[in-house]
């Protein structure tokens, strides 16, 4: 059998409990099919990058599925037809990734962008050093108009 990942988007007015649902439906068509869901997460509601259906939020689920492809395509028509669900998207993976995803570490994500800002100059979010690194403006070397 073939390894999945499958991400699908709930509209963003449904509960909690409407997307686990969901998510309990498309374990089950899996399930039936002689599929398994290796792991379900539930990456909560988030911002979406434009408007779906207008929709400015979703919630976000992730299935980990061991499944032959055919399971994949009766799970897709499935999802095609509930209105709940406005965006899917599946992909064949070589391996599952042991553990939470990167969207479930979150936290240490913080703890890494945010470096050593508290006790003392660092980095900014783009990995530069802070402006405090660079030199006095009267230090710099100055230009004139035609490059000299």
């Amino acid at each position: 059998m073939a390894l999945y990942e499958h991400v699908f988007l709930a509209r963003q007015d449904l509960a909690q409990a409407q997307v686990d649902a969901l998510a309990e439906i498309a374990t089950k068509i899996i399930q039936d099919n002689d599929g398994r869901v290796v792991k379900t997460e539930t990456w909560g509601l988030r911002s979406l990058a434009y408007k779906i259906a207008k929709n400015r939020k979703a919630h976000y689920v992730m299935l980990e599925i061991d499944a032959p492809g055919s399971v994949i395509v009766e799970l897709e028509r499935q999802i095609q037809i509930n209105e709940d669900i406005i965006r899917y998207m599946t992909v064949k993976v070589d391996e599952l990734e042991a553990g939470p995803t990167v969207m479930m570490r979150k936290s240490e994500r913080d703890r890494e962008r945010r470096g050593d800002r508290e006790g003392g100059r660092g980095a900014d979010r783009d990995g530069r050093p802070d402006r405090g690194d660079r030199p006095e403006r009267s230090e710099r070397p100055r230009r004139d108009f035609d490059g000299e």
